[in-house]
């Protein structure tokens, strides 16, 4: 099974680019970045805006993070960014989001910090990334579980979320569409939830008795992420911190 087109929406460079504050980057996350957009999934824009020096020494409060959801015509939208020395120290947290959207191949606009930035975030990935995916996925099953009827998307999240941290595990490469991860998973339920959710509300629901098997599937994949972290030859601790620290001092005296 071979991975869907994304296809970005023409009309997010113009809505990206008309921020109060320059950005490093924006990418698509979300739906369309983990290979299972429905046709009435929003666009999720994730990146990084700079403030500018005169902001960040002064006494006000920063907008370290900022959040827009709306409308426009028929694009439904939603974006998140957060200030470049935020976004940095989330980076140094284990969190391996932030990764996804920094590496995320849908860019929508970019710098050549942003260059710059993905090649220092390999000193990053550390091995306890694992705690963040594992993390992760037990809050997508427990909304899973709660659920009645239960939806796919959840469930299509845990399995995303388990593959996603064990490819990083034992690869050091962040990898979040689902249909590339099952090129070596061969998992055969993936490709059915992914038709389902593709397909829209009216497929988008599972039978009780197929809740059973999934449980038993995502059982076994929190064992193989545990133990992919546990032989993870990856580093233990970042790297990247003096690096980031020198990025970070060099965008800022640039935006004044």
């Amino acid at each position: 099974m071979t991975a869907p087109n994304a296809t970005i929406d023409s009309r997010l460079h113009a809505i990206a680019t008309a921020q109060p504050y320059p950005l490093l980057f924006a990418t698509v996350s979300g739906a369309h970045l983990y290979g299972f957009p429905s046709p009435d999934s929003d666009w999720d824009l994730r990146g990084v805006h700079i403030l500018p020096a005169r902001e960040v020494v002064g006494l006000k409060p920063v907008s370290d993070t900022l959040t827009i959801t709306e409308m426009r015509d028929d694009l439904e939208l939603d974006l998140v960014t957060h200030d470049v020395k935020k976004f940095f120290g989330l980076m140094l947290r284990r969190n391996g989001y932030v990764l996804e959207q920094l590496w995320s191949p849908l860019v929508v606009t970019t710098t050549p910090a942003h260059a710059e930035l993905k090649a220092i975030a390999r000193g990053c990935v550390t091995r306890h990334h694992n705690h963040h995916y594992l993390g992760f996925a037990a809050t997508q099953w427990d909304l899973f579980a709660k659920e009645s009827p239960r939806r796919v998307k959840p469930l299509l999240y845990v399995y995303r979320v388990l593959l996603t941290g064990i490819h990083l595990m034992r690869t050091g490469e962040i990898e979040a569409n689902i249909v590339r991860l099952n090129d070596d998973a061969r998992l055969p339920q993936i490709p059915d939830l992914v038709a389902r959710k593709l397909a829209g509300p009216e497929k988008a629901t599972l039978d009780d008795a197929d809740v059973a098997f999934h449980e038993g599937e995502v059982g076994r994949l929190r064992r193989a992420l545990e133990d992919a972290g546990a032989s993870s030859t990856l580093a233990e601790e970042p790297t990247a911190r003096d690096a980031l620290h020198d990025l970070l001092v060099r965008i800022r005296l640039d935006t004044r």
